[in-house]
């Protein structure tokens, strides 16, 4: 898609009142999915839905995520945290299994590893990932886009290392899926959290599952929505389950969901590589904006902005409605289809004084 039309669908989609360069915390919601949350609140308050909403509009969502990240949706499992999809992995690993984690990943990810107290847990920086993948490695995992700072994670000479030494993979693509070209076929397992780049409401989340990596997961939160007959499975044990992914869905958030089906209908319409040299292109003008006041940021193509030790000036541009946020003392800007060369320049007039 050309940028003048990228630029006409943001117009027709977002309103955002404030310089909003937050989306790596939660992406602004285009209109076409406040309608569809509404639609359904108003059926549930007026009782003109039968039940609370649609699984049709779950499995069109589940095929959608699928095309944007490049696997079937027999490969889509659909859930409401990434946390509750690495719960899963984490209980499939062997006693004694060692996960190899980078340094500094973001915690719904390292979190599930680590409290399990019989695996083997080891942190190297995110540069060195692929060179510490050993003999004897169960699981890497890391998140292809860094929250803390928008760094880009070397994902093809990790996922080389991995098949060298017989390890799965575990890719986090929150801070990616949306803007980030990205196939998830290539990895064991991937998770994504659709509230960020792929402008979601909160409460959608995506699991991925490799055929040969399906049977490793374990049945250990099965409903009836994972059942093989999802229609006539709600009375007593479900058997069997579905041979798909579907097979570890949660279920879903129907307010999300339906909202979802309209967010990612706009993220395919837009077109990922659209996205990308959109959200990079404005991303390298504010790098170097940022240099000709002095300021160093992380090196880097990623559709996020991180400026190391400015972290406490993101109470300044709060203040001048410039929305932003600060993590591991960096101050983090993140660009999307909503966001416009206007947006780097009133960045650079604020923080230039």
């Amino acid at each position: 898609m050309e940028i003048s039309t990228l630029s006409k669908l943001a117009a027709a989609e977002f309103g955002p009142k404030t310089t909003y360069l937050n989306t790596a915390s939660c992406g602004l919601l285009p209109r076409r999915t406040v309608e569809a949350v509404k639609d359904l609140v108003d059926e549930n308050f007026d009782g003109t839905r039968t039940g609370a909403g649609s699984y049709e509009t779950v499995d069109v969502v589940r095929a959608a995520f699928g095309r944007i990240v490049g696997v079937g949706a027999d490969r889509v499992a659909t859930g409401g945290s990434v946390a509750l999809h690495v719960g899963l992995i984490a209980a499939s690993l062997e006693p004694g299994s060692e996960v190899l984690l980078p340094e500094g990943d973001f915690s719904s990810l390292v979190t599930p590893f680590a409290h399990r107290a019989d695996l083997r847990t080891r942190y190297v920086p995110l540069a060195d990932l692929a060179d510490a993948v050993r003999p004897g490695t169960a699981l890497v995992a890391f998140s292809v886009v860094q929250s803390a700072d928008g760094r880009v994670a070397d994902a093809a000479g990790v996922r080389e290392a991995a098949a060298t030494h017989g390890a799965r993979t575990l890719v986090d693509a929150t801070q990616a899926a949306g803007w980030l070209p990205f196939d998830a076929g290539a990895y064991d397992y991937t998770v994504t959290g659709g509230f960020k780049f792929l402008v979601c409401p909160r409460g959608t989340s995506f699991l991925t599952v490799a055929g040969e990596a399906q049977p490793t997961l374990p049945a250990i939160f099965p409903g009836w929505v994972a059942g093989a007959d999802r229609d006539g499975g709600t009375y007593g044990p479900v058997t069997p389950l579905s041979a798909s992914a579907r097979a570890y869905d949660e279920a879903p958030a129907f307010l999300a969901y339906h909202g979802a089906e309209r967010s990612l209908a706009l993220i395919e319409e837009a077109g990922t590589d659209a996205l990308h040299a959109h959200a990079t292109g404005l991303a390298a003008q504010l790098r170097e904006g940022l240099a000709g006041l002095g300021h160093e940021t992380v090196p880097g193509e990623s559709a996020i902005v991180a400026v190391p030790g400015l972290g406490d000036r993101a109470r300044e541009l709060e203040r001048a409605a410039i929305v932003v946020s600060a993590r591991a003392g960096n101050l983090r800007l993140a660009f999307h289809l909503y966001n416009t060369q206007a947006d780097v320049d009133r960045v650079l007039d604020v923080l230039g004084g």
